[in-house]
């Protein structure tokens, strides 16, 4: 591969989840540093899961829309210190690369170098043998490569980032102690992997296991303990941190703005971090004790909101009769048949028939007296209030995760792997990656003149998705059937066993029969799965697994 695309990028950023899915527990378990909280392979799982939904939602045509997509998505949902450091180093590839509709070697050099840039000012106490030494590794070895070959590049990057993050026990007192490396800068190695994978089409092997012989001994650090002395870790989103009628093409003013905040934090804990994405939006992250100080001094800057606190040391003693189960699944669908059919499969759901009230789905959440809920959106455009939502469950102590994803199709995929005898997170992450990997299509109906990417459409016009985009515009009142064939057919072209279709009200008669028909001949191989779904608007919505 000579340079990434924005499809290459959105199969980096598919290949980031799956491998951190697959590599979380491990990262988890050696996390020792800044805190001993077990929760970084989490954390950068789903901050990375955040960045791959907001490119899915995108319309990236091109490599830097697609990088930009993937740091904004990072940033509004970054989960714990690695989660807000990942966000940077996102940040950093998009700036360097700008409006380019490709990425070459030369554009993934210095991408490394702006990263390591951005990384290191997000870190208010940046310490040797942290993820920035391994992505500081990395990008020198980038900008030392003697070939522009993205692929020589991306592969320079990958060894050095390992070689660095083996350093790291050595670098470090605490994981010298506790015989392992860096956790961040492990889950660093396992997106730089996943980068020359997908650019060489060979996965570099791991060279270096997550727990390492203990050295006889080992460099001293002014900092072993992290937020040892805070009980809290906080988090929240700014809009426009330079204050309520601030001009925000004033950069310099949001930066001052930024300063003064981080010393405000400073002065209340540790860890501390306010990044943006160079469009006004700002992750606020700081270890404390004093929670209202923390976000009295948002307030003092600009309208926080998305307030996330979570306890290092989980009191449940405090809260043992508020919760009467350990776990829900909260489903918002569309269509009394989708509804029933999750009703069904034991998900509480909440039925959505035009905006969604926050509120409501927080009477929910509260409602269903589960300690852990998952919460499956399957309903597009809600992502704002569902946060909204889950963000003030949290904040009572409820444990509550939204599985990313935009379609009823992939909740029902990420429902039917629900397992409520494996642990809270592994159930959250098995569910995430079901969705991630069911392929999305629908035929609705246009409601307004547009130019799509396959050309002009009109009120009235049948529209064939594919992951979000158009891929066929047929002038009304158009073929339903035939053009549900041909969309199942495309969805298959990378293949799939298991196809599941719910029929949503203006479905033709017979279409079931038809699709079953035409997959038994072309696909034989195939599973068809079909729903009465009576969903609103829409012809037909499909899932391939």
């Amino acid at each position: 591969m000579q340079a990434l695309d924005a499809s290459a990028i959105r199969r980096w950023a598919d290949a980031c989840v799956r491998s951190l899915a697959a590599h979380r527990e491990d990262i988890d378990r050696i996390n020792v540093f800044p805190v001993a909280d077990g929760d970084t392979g989490t954390n950068l799982l789903q901050t990375m899961s955040s960045a791959l939904d907001s490119l899915l939602r995108s319309n990236s045509s091109g490599a830097g829309t697609a990088l930009s997509a993937l740091a904004k998505g990072a940033l509004a949902g970054a989960r714990g210190n690695s989660g807000v450091i990942l966000s940077q180093v996102l940040r950093g590839l998009a700036e360097a690369v700008g409006t380019a509709s490709t990425a070459t070697g030369a554009s993934l050099r210095k991408a490394l170098l702006r990263a390591d840039e951005l990384a290191v000012e997000a870190v208010s106490a940046p310490s040797p043998g942290t993820v920035l030494s391994v992505l500081r590794a990395a990008a020198e070895a980038a900008r030392d490569c003697p070939s522009d070959e993205l692929g020589e590049v991306a592969s320079a990057a990958s060894r050095a980032s390992a070689a660095a993050l083996a350093e790291t026990p050595r670098q470090l007192a605490v994981l010298a102690r506790a015989g392992v490396v860096d956790a961040g800068g492990r889950g660093l190695v396992v997106l730089l992997d996943a980068l020359a994978g997908v650019v060489t089409g060979h996965v570099p092997e791991p060279v270096v296991p997550s727990r390492v012989p203990r050295p006889a001994a080992a460099l001293t650090t002014a900092r072993e303990s992290g937020s040892a002395d805070y009980e809290y870790e906080v988090m929240y989103l700014i809009d426009g941190l330079a204050g309520a009628g601030a001009d925000r093409s004033d950069r310099s003013a949001e930066e001052e703005a930024a300063a003064a905040l981080r010393t405000a934090l400073r002065a209340l804990g540790d860890c501390v971090s306010v990044v943006g994405d160079g469009d006004g939006l700002w992750t606020v992250h700081v270890h404390c004790t004093d929670i209202g100080a923390a976000v009295e001094a948002g307030v003092e800057a600009g309208r926080p909101h998305r307030i996330t606190v979570s306890r290092f040391a989980d009191q449940v003693a405090a809260q043992a009769g508020r919760f009467t189960r350990d776990r829900a699944v909260v489903a918002l669908v569309r269509g009394d048949g989708v509804a029933e059919l999750f009703e069904g499969e034991g998900a509480v759901v909440l039925r959505v028939a035009g905006a969604l009230d926050p509120a409501d789905l927080l009477a929910v959440l509260t409602g269903t007296r589960a300690r852990h809920v998952v919460v499956l959106p399957g309903v597009p455009d809600l992502r704002s209030e569902v946060d909204d939502a889950v963000s003030q469950a949290v904040a009572a102590g409820q444990d509550a995760v939204v599985v990313p994803m935009t379609s009823p199709v992939q909740a029902l995929a990420a429902l039917a792997v629900h397992d409520a005898s494996r642990r809270a997170n592994d159930d959250v992450v098995a569910m995430a990656e079901a969705a991630a990997a069911t392929r999305r299509g629908e035929i609705g109906h246009a409601v307004q003149e547009a130019i799509t990417w396959v050309g002009r459409c009109l009120p009235g016009d049948l529209l064939a998705l594919l992951d979000g985009e158009v891929v066929h515009v047929e002038p009304a009142p158009g073929d339903r059937t035939g053009l549900a064939r041909d969309l199942v057919d495309l969805m298959l072209v990378p293949g799939g066993e298991l196809v599941t279709a719910l029929l949503g009200e203006d479905a033709p008669d017979g279409l079931a029969e038809a699709l079953e028909a035409h997959l038994r001949v072309a696909h034989p191989e195939v599973e068809l799965v079909v729903y009465p779904g009576g969903l609103p608007g829409a012809v037909l919505v499909v899932g391939v697994e």
